[in-house]
């Protein structure tokens, strides 16, 4: 797409939005910065860096009112808001980062892996990636997990990559209209983000625009709402930890299985939690599917250490395992990390519930949770959620007396979880400065 000229506002200066800019910038767009707080003294280093831009704060609608074409959006903003909605009503155009890949990516020819889902997406995304790289691809990660797309493809200067792999969010995917991708992933729905969609069916259409195009689609065969996206002619892939399917979990044998073809022991596999079964099964349907063989796969599967402050084991104390699943930050991924581990368990839960229902984590805690140490926010609510779970509620103050409190009760063979099922900005920075305290706690012990 040629972007000289064309008149474009890129709203919300994070990651995203900088890379945008820089992008749209440097193909000579006529680009402006918004940023709803945004500071004297940001606005001068934006203009420092792109030459003299206009840059706007305050209301949307006022920076709109200055004649645009084009409304890049970070994917923090939603784009169901009265101002936007005037803005296309108007005309003007809407996209993000990932639309503006998509047609660099369609020109150039390169091939797409994409992945999302409410849970485990960023492990799948690295797990891909690995398997991919270690296959002698040139690979490309980027997204949601931690890269914006926008900046890979620079840091890139242009060059065409083997594959893309790209962990993409509902916020990402609002307005992608153009990517294609050769095999995409939605691995599971549960309630997340309800505070921006109207309701799980919304939340869930908006994840299954990632299956635009011809490619495979890959999907989770336990996942009603995942069922429910399989489309009429296209080549799909199922995986199940349930019953038997394209790829499963043989709980007889203990192996992951592609139909009756045996690929790998559970006990071979480095992750942490049968979750992490079904993670593996659907990297490797996507791999596969985009022509990777099996054999040159497995092996690789095995070399693959996972995620920091994702179920991942911190150590031991006294025979009690200290579990980080600080990126657990919605009910899924909690009752997927509490499923997947087999011995008794202390749980810390709670932060900023993002209008989330806790109450399916009673059946998933009953008979397997010794207690649940309540901190945040939200505390309350979680605590009226789980009033029928017949598990011991505590409320602490702190994340360390979490901690502490666990560990005082706590014996040999348990397993204390910080796996908050919560937003994080209530007492931390974010989810990766929760899990340092909860290792200094840990280790002050």
């Amino acid at each position: 797409m040629n972007w000289k000229n064309q008149k474009i506002l890129v709203a919300g200066m994070g990651g995203s939005g900088l890379s945008m800019l820089a992008y749209l910038h440097a193909q000579g767009a006529s680009v402006a910065a918004y940023d709803e707080k945004l500071s004297a003294e940001r606005a001068s280093e934006l203009q420092t860096r792109f030459a003299g831009i206009e840059c706007y704060g305050g209301r949307l609608k006022d920076a709109l009112a200055h004649g645009f074409d084009i409304l890049a959006l970070s994917p923090g903003i939603s784009e169901r808001q009265d101002d936007i909605a005037a803005f296309k009503q108007n005309g003007g155009r809407v996209l993000g980062d990932v639309e503006i890949l998509a047609h660099i990516l369609n020109a150039r020819g390169d091939k797409v892996i994409a992945i999302t889902g409410s849970n485990g997406k960023t492990t799948v995304t690295s797990l891909v990636g690995h398997l991919c790289r270690q296959s002698g691809l040139d690979t490309v990660i980027a997204g949601n997990i931690g890269t914006p797309v926008l900046e890979a493809e620079m840091q890139r200067g242009g060059k065409k990559a083997d594959v893309w792999v790209l962990e993409l969010s509902s916020f990402q995917l609002e307005n992608t209209e153009s990517l294609r991708p050769a095999a995409a992933a939605v691995l599971n729905i549960s309630e997340d983000h309800l505070d921006r969609y109207d309701d799980l069916l919304d939340y869930a259409h908006t994840k299954d625009k990632i299956f635009r195009g011809e490619g495979v689609q890959v999907l989770n065969a336990d996942d009603a709402l995942c069922r429910a996206m399989k489309r009429a002619g296209r080549d799909v892939k199922w995986f199940s930890l349930e019953n038997q399917a394209d790829y499963w979990f043989d709980r007889d044998t203990g192996r992951l299985k592609a139909a009756s073809d045996g690929l790998i022991d559970i006990a071979d596999i480095p992750l942490q939690g049968l979750h992490n079964a079904a993670n593996v099964m659907a990297a490797l349907a996507l791999c596969e599917a985009v022509g990777i063989p099996r054999d040159t796969l497995l092996p690789h599967v095995k070399t693959f250490k996972g995620l920091a402050h994702r179920v991942e084991k911190i150590g031991e104390k006294n025979g009690i395992t200290f579990i980080d699943d600080s990126k657990g930050t919605n009910v899924g991924a909690t009752a997927a990390a509490v499923n997947g581990l087999q011995n008794p368990l202390f749980v810390i839960l709670g932060g900023l519930g993002k209008g989330q229902d806790f109450t399916p984590l009673a059946d998933v805690l009953r008979g397997k949770a010794k207690a649940v140490l309540l901190i945040g926010r939200d505390a309350p609510q979680i605590r009226r959620d789980l009033a029928g779970a017949d598990v011991e509620l505590i409320d602490c103050a702190t994340l360390q007396e979490a901690v502490q409190t666990a560990y005082a009760r706590a014996k040999s063979g348990d397993i204390v979880l910080l796996s908050p099922a919560c937003a994080s900005m209530d007492m931390f920075k974010n989810y990766a400065h929760r899990s340092e305290v909860f290792v200094e706690a840990f280790q002050g012990l």
